[in-house]
This record gives structure tokens, C-alpha cells and sequence, in this order.
């Protein structure tokens, strides 16, 4: 059985359209989604739209889709402080999405354990224990270990950094980020998303990165207005920081 795995879609319709070309190719009879559906991107509400359609998929909510569900003054004023550009889009975000779209995210898991094929998989958006925690693939085991403890699935999918990697634990434990759908930073400007293949209590592993039209996406975002948007557009077209 073929599952795919993606992550962090920041509203990138363009990034999502090839990812899911690319997964047709797999015959994938489920899909997972680890969260991050829409700020900061092109088209935030065509993504949540979108995603509200489907059928057989599980989503669970990033700490993103949080902030736009939780949004205040407040909040707005602690992101500002460390990233203004950010600050900015997710106020910009909660002005254009509905308030259907909001209590959508605002609904969303924080994280589901499901069971497939045998294998029992833990759906995170950052790490077990933070919604906002990093798993980067510099980590010792050790603190992988760490973060993860307390866990007793086999396979554990994360995403939030937007840099892929992966990591056997002493326990046998499987970590593996996905990467980022709308928003690579693996220092190529490709969509990055997994396909898992589950075979009776055991499961394979690709990441797979695919071309997309990062022009019109870019275009898009950089037509949004506020203050900080042709930054975005910039790391779109040519991804070197993962905060701005």
C-alpha cells in the first residue's frame, strides 16, 4: 500500500498541483498531512478549500494553521518582534480567510496515531511533544531519542522545519521530516514530500522532490500587498533562509 506524506503547503497551490501529479504516478490510497496548510503563501484559502474536499485524506494542524485559528493582538506583536515579514502575512491571512476557514484549522488535530498495514504511524507536526519543536538532520540520535520519548509508534512523520531528513532510533523507531510542499529549504527550489510503501508490519521510505511552476507562485504572493511580500516571493524563487 502506497501512502503519501506532505507537509507545510503555506498556500502554495502551484507547489501542490505537481505534488499531486507526481503521487498519481504511485497509486497512493491514502494521503497524510502534517499541517502548515496556508500562511504566508499565494493563495491561502484556495489551499484550505481545496484540502476540505478531499476524500482519504488525514490532516492534523501545524502550529501556523494555530496561529491563524488563535490570532490576536498579541500574537501579532510576539511574531513581529522576531520575524516582522511573517507577522505581517498571518495578519494579512486572517483578514482574507473566512470564518470558516478559520474554525476549519482551528478544528484540526493537533496530532493522530493511526495504524496501516500493521505499522503504527504517529502523524506530528513538529515533534511529539511541541507542535513548534525542530527535528533537523544535524540532531545526535540522542536528542532525537529525547524528543520523541514517551512514544511507542514504529513510524513517526514530521514536517515544520521544511527540511527533509530521517532517523532509526536505538528502539527501532523511524523518525522522518517530509519536508516542505510550499515552501522547500533543502537549498533546491523543489516541492519535497514522502512516499511511504506499507507492506504487512513493515514500510519503505522515498523522499521524493518535484519541479513546479515557482514563477506563478512567486508572482502571486508578491501581488499580496503587505509589507514583506516580495521577500516571500524571493524565497520561493530562491530558498536560503527559513525564517525572514
Amino acid at each position: 500500500m502506497n501512502v503519501a506524506v506532505i507537509s507545510d503547503i503555506h498556500g502554495n497551490f502551484q507547489a501542490l498541483k505537481s505534488v499531486l501529479d507526481d503521487m498519481a504516478k504511485f497509486g497512493c490510497e491514502k494521503i497524510l498531512c502534517l499541517g502548515d496548510l496556508a500562511m504566508a503563501g499565494p493563495e491561502p484559502g484556495v489551499i484550505i478549500d481545496y484540502v476540505q474536499e478531499q476524500d482519504g485524506w488525514e490532516i492534523i494542524q501545524g502550529n501556523t494553521d494555530k496561529m491563524i485559528a488563535e490570532y490576536s493582538t498579541e500574537l501579532f506583536e510576539q511574531v513581529y518582534s522576531t520575524f516582522p515579514v511573517m507577522a505581517n502575512a498571518l495578519a494579512d491571512d486572517v483578514k482574507i480567510l473566512s470564518d470558516a476557514q478559520k474554525n476549519f484549522l482551528k478544528n484540526l488535530p493537533q496530532q493522530k496515531e493511526i495504524d496501516i498495514c500493521g505499522v503504527k504511524v504517529l502523524m506530528v507536526h513538529g515533534s511529539p511533544r511541541k507542535n513548534n519543536e525542530d527535528i533537523l538532520p544535524d540532531f545526535p540520535i540522542e536528542k532525537v531519542e529525547e524528543i520523541i520519548s514517551g512514544t511507542d509508534a514504529d513510524l513517526i512523520f514530521c514536517g515544520h522545519t521544511h527540511i527533509p531528513c530521517g532517523y532509526q532510533t536505538n528502539k527501532k523507531q523511524t523518525v522522518v521530516n517530509v519536508g516542505s510542499v510550499g515552501r522547500p529549504m533543502h537549498g533546491e527550489p523543489k516541492a519535497c514530500y514522502v512516499i511511504a510503501n506499507f507492506e504487512n508490519g513493515t514500510f519503505s521510505i522515498e523522499h521524493r522532490f518535484v519541479n513546479y511552476d515557482k514563477e506563478t507562485a512567486a508572482g502571486i504572493v508578491s501581488q499580496r500587498g503587505f509589507d514583506g511580500c516580495l521577500k516571500l516571493a524571493s524565497m520561493i524563487l530562491n530558498p536560503k533562509d527559513r525564517h525572514i
